[in-house]
């Protein structure tokens, strides 16, 4: 059983992310593989304060590539598992604000 303070893992900061961030209101999270949307709700309120109108989790798939001379699949990257959070209106979490 995880708690609530196991769920997130790292957030994912990208280009992408800095977008929806900025303008979109959303943040985004590596989360546990057993995570769910009301885990990872409660989570972000608790950890930072904030109220969350919608949590979006996603799998991604683990990056494969083959090998050149037996064309054996390797698994480079494992998959995991992310969460997109859209906060309300005027909340922000300075994580991902970077310098100021």
């Amino acid at each position: 059983m995880t708690t609530i303070y196991d769920v997130l893992r790292r957030p994912i900061v990208t280009e992408k992310s800095n977008y929806q961030s900025n303008k979109l209101h959303q943040y985004t999270f590596e989360v546990t593989g057993g995570a769910t949307r009301t885990l990872v709700k409660d989570a972000v309120e608790t950890l930072f304060d904030v109220t969350v109108v919608r949590v979006n989790i996603m799998t991604m798939p683990a990056k494969r590539t083959r090998r050149a001379r037996s064309r054996r699949l390797l698994v480079r990257d494992a998959g995991f598992k992310k969460a997109i959070v859209t906060l309300a209106e005027g909340n922000t979490l300075d994580i991902f604000e970077g310098v100021k």
